[in-house]
Parts: C-alpha cells; structure tokens; sequence
C-alpha cells in the first residue's frame, strides 16, 4: 500500500511520546524532557506481537535512559537512508523535533542492496548525500544529529573470526561525521567486537534464531539489550549524554521487561 507524506507524517506524529510534544517551560530545579529519536531499518524498529520475539534495539534503549531522556522510534523495516527520505519519514521526525532534541541516524543495510533501485545507495556519494539531509535538517531545528554505523550481522569464518558485512558503508559514516563535526556513535565496530567475544554459537542466542528461522540480522530480547546498552555507552562516550542521562548501564536488564504491543492497525509498507 502506497502511502502519501501526509499520511506517513500523521502515523509518525502519533507515536511521538506525550513528554515529547509538550510545549510548557519545565518548573524550576527541573530537566526539560528532550527525546532522542531514531531513525533507522529494521534492526532498531519497534517489533509487534506477531512479529516476538524480534527485538528492535531501540525498543530497549529506553531502559538505559533517564526518563527526562525519552525515546521517539521511528526506525522502520526495510528502510535505506534513502526510502526513509523518499517515503516522507524523515519530514515526519523533523515535523516533531524540537530544539535541545537529539535526532540519532543508523542505516546502512538496506542501502547495500544494489539490485534495487529505491533503496541503494553508494557509500560514497548518495549514502552520503542522503546522511547529509538528516544532519541538515536535524540541526535548522536545533536538535542534535548523531551518526551510528549499522550494528553488526553475524557473521564469521570457518575459524571463528567475526566478519564485518557492511562493506564501505561505515567507513564512508564515519568520513561524513567528521567532516560535519558530528557525533559519532560507532555501533558496527563495537558489536562486531561483541560478537567476537561471544563466539558462533553463543551468539546464536542473541540474534532471531527459533525452532523455524535462522536470521543472522535482527535480535532477540538479549541481543537488542546487548545492543542498546553499546548505543548507551557511546552516546555516554562521545558527550553527546551526559552520566546523569544514562542509568542501568552495568545493571543485569530482565527480558521479561520487553514487550511486543499489538498492531492497531496494519503494518505500513
């Protein structure tokens, strides 16, 4: 089903947290919410009831924040740094984001499908040219943008060496960040160290494997804390939060505490 911006900048306002929207100054000796959100694909969206145990990362990233920090998550299945742009993604998230606001930005997965046209990117000039539009437009709001490289799939050798899978992809991230002095969270280089740590086979218990699906890509509940808590820690790392911002970073975090809702309606595109 094709979906007009208006349509797509209505849903994505709908899901903006309550604490994001309000506009009365906060009372003296207190924080004012500002909410990070995210845009990215699949391996940080928000995953329903039919969908379980499929974790998106960003659906744990609220359990390492303040909650003065809140979380908007406009990741979305599928998306290139592109599509997220064509489909009027991006437009919704900027139509919400206010000033002091954080707008993180991971893709990469997606833009490496060269076989189809409306996602791919290259790593050196559309993907950077398409990057370049979330950081623009996140700082004419006066929010801040913040650049992570795509976590890592799982992937390893016949010895037992994590492989990176991305390509030129966080390279050409990191290349942009710097030369727009943008913070840069570097998720792809510590995930991949992760999972080197973890091994194959344990790391099979952190990635959607079940009875029927072998998916090296997206997360269960453990792998999505693991995750989160990286994301956590580089945002703690590189200033863009501050220590009273981050909580539970050395905490045990229960699966129990993810949730998959209902969908309320059908899934967008």
């Amino acid at each position: 089903m094709a979906l007009t911006r208006r349509q797509v900048t209505s849903a994505a306002l709908a899901a903006v947290p309550l604490g994001a929207m309000a506009a009365e100054p906060a009372e003296a000796g207190t924080r004012r919410p500002r909410t990070l959100y995210i845009a990215g694909d699949s391996t940080a969206a928000q995953k329903y009831a039919d969908a379980a145990p499929e974790t998106g990362w960003g659906m744990a990233l609220p359990f390492f924040l303040h909650e003065d920090r809140p979380v908007a998550n406009h990741a979305v299945n599928g998306r290139s740094s592109k599509s997220f742009v064509d489909e009027g993604r991006l437009d919704a998230v900027l139509a919400a984001i206010r000033p002091g606001d954080f707008l993180l930005i991971q893709f990469g997965h997606n833009d490496e499908k060269n076989t189809d046209p409306t996602r791919y990117t290259e790593p050196w000039t559309t993907y950077q040219e398409y990057l370049r539009m979330y950081v623009d437009g996140a700082r004419a709001k006066g929010a801040r943008p913040v650049l992570a490289t795509p976590v890592e799939r799982r992937s390893f050798d016949a010895e037992g060496t994590a492989r990176p899978t991305h390509g030129e992809y966080p390279a050409a991230m990191r290349a942009l960040a710097e030369s727009e002095r943008v913070a840069l969270l570097d998720v792809q280089a510590w995930s991949l160290a992760l999972w080197q740590e973890l091994g194959a086979e344990a790391t099979k218990t952190y990635f959607n494997w079940t009875p029927t699906e072998q998916d090296n890509t997206h997360f269960n509940p453990p792998g999505a804390i693991a995750v989160a808590r990286l994301v956590a820690e580089e945002l703690l790392r590189t200033r863009v939060l501050e220590p009273c911002d981050v909580v539970r970073l050395h905490d045990e975090i229960p699966t129990s505490w993810i949730t998959w809702p209902a969908r309320l309606s059908a899934p967008l595109p």
